[in-house]
């Protein structure tokens, strides 16, 4: 029997039916009758992405266990999805579940996966290494359970997210469960939300202060507030991270609960509407915002609140069952060994008296098929219902009485989910990153290994000042590992060293979790993979050192400013030659050299260093100097340096095809663009002409965003400039051989 055939009954019959359509476009593309194009986002909206798979050991051992499809070549490209397995998003509505929901997830991720549930920052579930053939049996079976994977991917509204404590924290407004879960659902397949130029994520905080939503880094985010004794929320717009990070706009002080639906709809029309849809690069909602100004936005979101017609479902806000298994009770009696610690890291004393909130740590947010259905037991022994997922990629486990603690901690250490450290900096946010991650540069997940094993081990002699401090990653500069957030944050970039390319990370400091993603970290410099941990270890020295009184790690940034920052990194920023530390040229979990240029070694016995490489340098020098004057509030020149930054990074790739190019900027940009339109990464190149193009910066925020922009396009000058390189040894070669 199908699992058609045998969960048919327990299905939603609008959602099987969707499903049905699905593997029918399916068997449409096999025989060619529906364009890759088309396909592609088909299945992104059912949360079927492409993966990388050259992660040696994680795809070895899948084939070797798991592999059904030896060859399935039915399409060839970059673009199939039938080459080879990928990624299942699965959405979790403001991350909550239930044991069952925990173990379909379990039996679904072995059966058809590598054995591993990997919790995403949005509070979702990924499955890695699923072929697509499994995807609609993988979608009937969550959705007999109570899971979609509809619109995880795609241009579509994503998971809407929530606080992870929402009912049970001691500072919020209101609970904000139920008009998440309301928002999701009227939201999700919604005529209105259909048009997107790029994805929508929502989100929602229970309180302003603390991290919560992380409201300022989304495109919608809603903060309860009481005003008047009437419940509403505080309104956010325009924001998102991604390679230039918007801080979202205040769309209203105060929304009263009853228009939360209509104007989020409203809100999604203009946005299909107004929203960009043939440049990818600037399709989110936060560049409309940008480009329209806030009042304007408003004015239209208003003037469509006007015409929509009603819907009942504004005002449904169907509750959210959360009930505690046990009576509260006191915690006392024997405490297990190391248990203090987690206690200390792990536990959320909640606002009802006698219960607690646990944190599940899940080192980078995984977890094994094995441990997920354990845990499903002990939440059903100590909690009932109550699980929770979060953006720090962990569980949690609700309504625990505190009497039980110390059982729950021994039954949690005999599954290999005791560990402590959650929320401090051990508890690392990564990205896939090479692991799985087709835009993956560097090993995002590998450097998270490797500086959780080393801090580890000094947690509990560690400065409680940096205990308490946040380091993320991303594998490029996406973000999608929030580094933009973090205390210390960095992203993955490469550099070519002589003949060899080198993995390196771009540093960031000073971001803010706390107030709902307060404030976002400038890059400093780029240093090579091998030298993050002693950036880590001596930027955490050094505020230990000189911290004043109860300074926060963003205050002493601030304090001792960009110039310092930088020059306490710079000599981390060498690399090595090849033949003194070849080290250097692999990245972290992968002993594999990182790339291998095709000219030989040069007559001498020094490295090669291009015109080019120079050029870039003076470059990055720039930008760097952009941030100084940013941070001195010299907002137009900083936005001047900014713009010679891209400029000089310009000129140096024109100067690999016509050496006699003049300087001034108009011949550069229209050089630039007859040159390298085709050849330069799009959206990095869009970057540079539209400052070229616009008016000068003279703000903080609008400043602020033309230097990151300026070091995108070099980043991209930097990869631009290896295949040029490369050409250039090819035709030497080929002459040559004459």
């Amino acid at each position: 029997m199908t699992w058609k055939e045998q969960l048919g009954s327990q299905i939603p019959a609008e959602l099987g039916k969707e499903i049905d359509i699905y593997e029918t476009q399916m068997e449409l593309r096999k025989l060619g009758k529906i364009d890759e194009k088309l396909f592609a986002e088909t299945r992104l909206r059912r949360g079927a992405y492409g993966q990388r798979y050259d992660n040696a050991q994680r795809w070895d051992g899948f084939k070797s266990q798991q592999m059904k499809y030896p060859s399935a070549p039915l399409t060839k490209g970059p673009d199939t999805a039938w080459d080879a397995p990928g990624m299942q998003r699965i959405k979790i509505p403001f991350g909550g579940l239930n044991p069952r929901q925990l173990e379909v997830l379990a039996d679904v991720a072995e059966e058809y996966a590598d054995g591993i549930l990997h919790v995403t920052t949005r509070q979702d579930f990924q499955l890695h290494f699923v072929h697509i053939e499994d995807t609609p049996n993988i979608m009937r079976r969550l959705a007999a359970a109570g899971i979609t994977t509809r619109e995880a991917c795609g241009n579509s509204v994503r998971n809407v997210t929530a606080c992870p404590l929402s009912g049970i924290c001691r500072t919020e407004a209101f609970d904000c469960t139920p008009y998440a879960k309301a928002l999701t659902y009227f939201l999700l397949g919604h005529p209105d939300t259909q048009d997107f130029g790029r994805k929508f994520k929502p989100a929602f905080s229970g309180c302003e202060d603390e991290a919560c939503g992380l409201v300022y880094m989304h495109d919608f985010g809603a903060v309860a507030k009481i005003e008047n004794g009437q419940r509403g929320f505080k309104v956010f717009v325009g924001g998102g991270l991604g390679a230039v990070p918007y801080q979202a706009k205040v769309f209203a002080d105060f929304l009263p609960v009853e228009e939360l639906l209509p104007t989020a709809q409203a809100i999604s029309r203009v946005f299909a509407r107004l929203g960009e849809k043939q440049n990818r690069a600037r399709a989110r909602i936060k560049f409309l915002v940008d480009k329209l100004g806030i009042e304007e936005f408003k004015r239209l979101v208003a003037e469509e609140r006007k015409i929509l017609p009603a819907d009942p479902r504004w005002t449904q806000f169907p509750p959210v069952e959360d009930k505690p298994l046990k009576p509260a009770s006191s915690l006392n009696g024997h405490r297990p060994e190391g248990f203090d610690a987690w206690l200390k890291t792990n536990v959320y004393r909640q606002r009802q008296e006698g219960f607690a909130t646990v944190t599940v740590y899940c080192p980078i947010g995984d977890i094994t098929s094995t441990q997920a259905r354990q845990l499903a037991d002990l939440v059903r022994k100590f909690s009932g219902d109550n699980v929770r997922t979060s953006v720090e990629q962990n569980i949690l486990i609700r309504w625990v009485s505190e009497a039980d603690l110390p059982a729950l901690y021994t039954e949690l250490k005999k599954i290999g989910l005791g560990e402590h450290g959650a929320g401090t900096i051990l508890d690392m946010t990564a990205c896939p990153g090479t692991d799985t991650c087709k835009l993956g540069i560097a090993s995002s997940r590998g450097l998270a290994r490797e500086l959780r094993s080393r801090l580890a081990g000094k947690f509990f002699t560690m400065d409680e000042s940096v205990k308490g401090l946040k380091i993320k990653m991303s594998g490029c500069f996406n973000s999608c590992g929030q580094h933009h957030l973090a205390d210390i944050g960095f992203y993955g970039n490469s550099r070519t060293i002589g003949q060899h390319k080198v993995p390196h990370f771009q540093v960031l400091f000073g971001g803010q979790w706390e107030n709902n993603a307060g404030r976002y970290g400038l890059a400093i410099g780029s240093v090579p993979a091998k030298n993050v941990p002693k950036v880590v270890e001596r930027i955490t020295e050094r505020f230990v050192r000189e911290r004043t009184g109860d300074e926060s790690f963003q205050a002493f940034i601030t304090r001792i400013g960009k110039a310092e920052s930088r020059k306490m990194i710079e000599d981390l920023m060498v690399v090595p030659a090849y033949e003194k530390d070849p080290s250097f040229y692999s990245d972290w979990g992968d002993p594999r050299e990182f790339s291998m240029g095709d000219i030989g070694m040069g007559e001498c016995a020094g490295e090669v260093i291009s015109a080019l490489q120079f050029e870039l340098g003076a470059a990055e020098r720039m930008n760097f100097e952009a941030q100084l004057a940013h941070e001195a509030g010299k907002y137009a020149e900083a936005d001047r340096l900014a713009y010679d930054s891209m400029l000089q990074a310009a000129h140096g790739l024109i100067h690999e095809q016509w050496l006699d190019c003049p300087r001034d900027p108009a011949t550069i940009v229209s050089e630039f663009r007859t040159r390298f339109a085709g050849v330069f990464q799009p959206q990095l190149a869009g970057y540079f002409f539209k400052r070229a193009e616009g008016a000068p910066a003279t703000t903080k925020e609008t400043a602020h965003r033309v230097i990151e922009e300026a070091q995108l396009f070099i980043e991209g000058a930097h990869t631009c400039g290896d295949k040029l390189q490369q050409q250039k040894a090819a035709e030497r070669a080929a002459i040559l051989k004459k």
